[in-house]
């Protein structure tokens, strides 16, 4: 339904690594020499060294089940496989259709698309017929809460805003507490990138976790963090390195119509064990997609 133009939008990565592929069945005609190439090409494209071997190995052992070994066919299953990477963190991987209330933490450094993901996710929402309210807790950054009163403006939801400075935890208990009086159905909330050091922004994102699990208790909550897609298999680590004291949910990954190194989401979901929730791919209110991993395989192979 949303991934009308996720073919286009990944036009880079799949030129990096269809024609890679491609080029790997025309140079070699021995099988187990396609696939060690086709391994190579996967590392190269941002897959990640343990999620290729681990997608070539799978690969392997289903070529010896099928008598047809043919480009196509192999081709077919190099898609599957990378399908199974995909699907394997989450049977159920985003409760966006769900009629339940929720809130939904947005976390992430600075730089990488917090705010605007935020704007578009609360859209999507409001097309539903949801009522929506954003919660500006990114107090730290110049900026930041005239942002997202922007964004609140273009998808007539309402805001709770802070004042620079603020203590972003009130923010979000104001926000709990209009939440439950006035009825919303979804509370997004929008926090720091970066405090004075890491030590800081974490007790400051447990603070706000508690604030939430105290007022809203029952409520179905997502910690949802936010990666900027063209830094490649750095987004890897700026999740395990930067927020391993965080529980997260899921993934939302940015800017990938301007990368051609969407292979990342591969080596994230699958070293991570994260799924991936949704997929921003241009600067436009709608320019979002609820990630789906065979649609996403399609697109770019």
């Amino acid at each position: 339904m949303f991934f009308s133009k996720i073919k286009e939008n990944l036009k880079k990565t799949k030129e990096n690594l269809d024609i890679k592929i491609s080029n790997v069945f025309a140079n070699n005609k021995d099988i187990d020499k396609v696939i060690d190439e086709l391994e190579e090409t996967l590392i190269l494209s941002d897959v990640g060294i343990n999620t290729s071997v681990k997608i070539c190995d799978n690969l392997r052992q289903e070529l010896k089940k099928q008598v047809d070994k043919s480009e196509s066919a192999i081709k077919e299953l190099l898609k599957k496989e990378m399908e199974k990477i995909l699907l394997s963190s989450s049977e159920d991987s985003n409760s966006y259709s769900s009629d339940e209330k929720q809130v939904i933490l947005i976390v992430g450094v600075n730089g990488v698309g917090k705010t605007t993901s935020i704007g578009k996710i609360a859209n999507l929402y409001k097309k539903q017929g949801k009522k929506v309210l954003l919660a500006a807790a990114d107090t730290f950054r110049a900026g930041a809460v005239e942002q997202l009163e922007i964004w609140a403006k273009r998808t007539n939801c309402d805001i709770c805003s802070g004042k620079e400075g603020q203590d972003p935890a009130s923010v979000v208990f104001d926000a709990a507490t209009k939440f439950k009086n006035e009825d919303y159905d979804i509370l997004i909330c929008d926090t720091a990138g970066r405090l004075h050091n890491k030590t800081n922004l974490m007790n400051e994102l447990e603070k706000i976790n508690r604030i939430i699990d105290k007022n809203l208790e029952g409520i179905k909550k997502e910690v949802l963090i936010v990666l900027d897609s063209t830094t490649g298999q750095n987004g890897a680590i700026q999740v395990k390195s930067f927020y391993e004291k965080t529980s997260l949910n899921g993934i939302i990954l940015t800017k990938l119509d301007s990368t051609a190194k969407g292979g990342v989401v591969f080596s994230i979901v699958s070293e991570l064990n994260l799924p991936i929730k949704y997929i921003g791919v241009g600067e436009q209110i709608d320019d979002i997609e609820i990630f789906n991993p065979k649609e996403f395989v399609e697109a770019i192979i």
